[in-house]
């Protein structure tokens, strides 16, 4: 039974909450956020303890830390657990500053502990199985990737203005996704964006659509596109193109009925967001997190993104930052 804290009452808090109740394999031991309201009322519906921020690790017995709390203070709770002995499940990004996050991987590897982060979409079971038809080599050589990922509306500007920007906060999936199915860091990354969806984002300093091509030293390239607005629901696909063939994972829809008339088919919307989109994946998570921390699968086994992987996916965000600025690819 592994116990764990949990930092962060929001509405990934809420989520990790849910499936840490429903895992039989783990307990819930306490629920910390800085709105102490929000952490009772979590705490008390998953039979947990509320601590505030201060006595975060202050609960005897536990073995591990999920933190889903505001990037800012990634860093300062991954120290405090790593001296506490605690293996780690941080949500992305580890940090928007790069040397912060770089610190954040040094202390938890100083300590000897675990430090995953929270790129659940290796979970989902589509995207998987893409990944391991292709590093596995039945199709060859990989040669091109396309990955789509486009939100259903654009995210309060407010928000924006503290989030790192569409490429540290929205793209970094899709980085790291990139990174897994390619197995080695790129040498160039170039992008583009423009502000096409809300005004507001831009008066931010965001672009709200982006547009990221990565090239590995050997030439494969890797497309990434992105869009703070789809009219259709959450747009998430994922192609790789090899030698021998493809693999593709597309997009779901809560049934897979077709209605059909003299004007054609028509089908259902993709599923609204991710809460629905990655439902599945979020639990598959947990249970490779478990896996790793009891020593059940070797943790390089488990899919998990490690906090040096984290570090690359960041890399890659802060050269596309840099690209757009300066209109050429640039070296991550």
């Amino acid at each position: 039974m592994l116990n764990v804290c949990l930092i962060g009452a929001g509405r990934i808090g809420r989520i990790h909450a849910a499936n840490l109740a429903a895992n039989p394999r783990a307990r819930l031991a306490a629920v910390v956020d800085v709105h102490v309201p929000a952490a009772e009322e979590l705490a008390a519906a998953q039979g947990a303890r509320a601590l505030a921020p201060e006595q975060a690790f202050d609960a005897d017995g536990l073995d591990a830390v999920i933190i889903a709390s505001s990037t800012d203070t990634h860093h300062d709770l991954v120290s405090r657990a790593a001296a506490r002995g605690l293996a780690i499940l941080c949500e992305k990004p580890l940090d928007l500053d790069l040397d912060r996050a770089s610190a954040s991987v040094e202390v938890a590897a100083r300590a000897g502990v675990p430090l995953f982060l929270g790129f659940n979409r290796r979970f989902d079971p589509s995207f998987r199985r893409v990944h391991d038809t292709v590093r596995g080599g039945g199709l060859g050589a990989i040669e091109v990737i396309s990955i789509t990922s486009r939100d259903p509306a654009p995210p309060p500007a407010d928000y924006v203005g503290r989030s790192g920007g569409l490429f540290r906060d929205m793209m970094i999936h899709d980085l790291d996704m990139a990174l897994w199915m390619l197995g080695e860091m790129p040498a160039s990354v170039y992008a583009s964006g423009a502000c096409l969806v809300d005004p507001a984002i831009g008066e931010a300093g965001d672009i709200d659509t982006a547009t990221v091509v990565l090239t590995t030293a050997s030439g494969v390239q890797c497309q990434v596109t992105n869009s703070r607005r789809c009219a259709y629901g959450y747009d998430q696909r994922l192609e790789v193109f090899c030698a021998g063939g493809v693999a593709r994972a597309g997009n779901e829809t809560a049934t897979t009925v077709a209605v059909g008339t003299g004007e054609g088919f028509v089908t259902e919307p993709a599923l609204p967001f991710f809460l629905e989109r990655y439902e599945q994946a979020y639990r598959l998570q947990l249970d490779a997190f478990i896996d790793a921390v009891g020593g059940h699968r070797d943790a390089t086994q488990t899919g998990l993104a490690t906090g040096e992987e984290a570090v690359q996916s960041l890399r890659l965000a802060a050269a596309a930052q840099r690209s757009l600025a300066s209109g050429a690819a640039e070296s991550p």
